[in-house]
């Protein structure tokens, strides 16, 4: 019987790794993901560099010597260090672009976190971004803030590939779309070819139920308890009927017609932080085709090791998720307050490790 990870390829899910470091690209581990566990893509965000560079100093030692030397601040080494890691890897990854006509061999790198209420420095660093990688398999991460959206539409105007991220309502997936198929017309009216542009919208999951849990448990009462870990999988699975609805309409059939590429929906936050649940539910109870799922190594290696694919678990529970979110309200838990409050929280945890990953690299280039 083939293993969980390719039973949820061969469903039409593209298993991503949330994940990049020298040492990865190095020692060949990377490579070896692709052939073992199904790896078709690479995320990373502000939190995975900074883990990557502070408790990777050897791998990095070099590199940090020669922007030293060529009296590079720490902004400017960030910049370099991290572009090149996202090269590397997308060069190793190009096949897999090439197989699957662009959908997949895709490797994500975000714009500095602190521009996350910037519409203009966003969308100057993203095409800055996109110039210094090089490569077409690259996405740009943009964060779903409401400076985010037009940033997105002016970005995919000029052709990139984009990966929204840092969503949580479906009210915000819904504007990421409409972003996403406004910048598709801008792009198709300055004579750009839309086949070649791509894009995925990263819904967080698990810190839905990080949020949520907690104020059940104070509700404490028989429902309350019952609803436990329901939030984040249902949110996710309304983000899907919403997908399938805007991608149904007319206006997006007439984009499809002239090439576009559906925005697909990337499963992010897919590690279990409640050691009580399944450490693979966040993947196996969010399988359906069309969909991406970045994971953390930790996740990947759990859904091989024991993980059990039971088909397609999202679209036949879509009345049911409406169901949870119903029962959730009725208890006070909202879901406008939680996704509201997720997305500031989200933003500044990219800052903080921005930052620590700022002050390690001026203390290395100082050193």
């Amino acid at each position: 019987m083939a293993d969980a990870l390719t039973q949820l390829t061969e469903l039409g899910v593209s298993i991503w790794l949330d994940d990049l470091s020298r040492s990865r690209l190095e020692s060949g581990n990377l490579a070896t993901l692709m052939a073992t566990r199904s790896v078709r893509g690479v995320t990373t965000n502000p939190a995975i560099f900074e883990k990557a560079i502070s408790q990777g100093a050897s791998d990095y030692a070099a590199a940090l010597r020669e922007c030293a030397t060529a009296g590079l601040d720490a902004d400017a080494t960030i910049r370099r260090l991290t572009t090149d890691d996202v090269r590397r890897a997308c060069d190793l990854l190009l096949p897999v672009y090439e197989a699957s006509d662009g959908a997949d061999g895709r490797v994500s790198i975000e714009v500095d976190p602190r521009l996350a209420h910037d519409t203009e420095a966003t969308v100057v660093q993203a095409l800055d971004l996109w110039r210094i990688v090089d490569r077409p398999n690259c996405m740009i991460k943009v964060p779903a803030t409401k400076a985010g959206l037009p940033a997105i539409r002016r970005i995919v105007a000029a052709g990139v590939s984009v990966n929204v991220t840092l969503i949580f309502s479906v009210e915000r997936y819904r504007e990421v779309v409409a972003a996403y198929a406004d910048g598709l017309r801008s792009a198709a009216s300055n004579g750009l070819a839309l086949g070649g542009i791509r894009s995925v919208a990263s819904v967080f999951v698990s810190r839905v139920d990080s949020v949520v849990d907690p104020a059940l448990d104070a509700i404490g009462s028989e429902l309350a308890t019952e609803l436990r870990g329901s939030a984040a999988i249902a949110n996710a699975r309304l983000v899907w009927a919403a997908n399938l609805a805007m991608h149904d309409d007319p206006a997006w059939r007439a984009l499809a017609a002239s090439g576009a590429h559906r925005q697909r929906p990337l499963w992010a936050s897919t590690g279990v932080k409640d050691p009580q649940y399944d450490d693979t539910r966040y993947v196996i109870e969010l399988a359906v085709a069309g969909s991406v799922n970045t994971v953390p190594a930790a996740t990947l290696e759990a859904v091989a090791d024991h993980g059990h694919v039971g088909g397609d678990t999202v679209t036949p529970n879509l009345a049911a998720a409406e169901a949870t979110w119903q029962s959730l309200e009725a208890l006070g838990v909202s879901r406008t307050a939680v996704c509201d409050r997720l997305e500031r929280e989200g933003v500044q945890q990219f800052i903080d490790a921005w930052e620590r990953l700022r002050a390690t690299v001026a203390d290395a280039l100082a050193h």
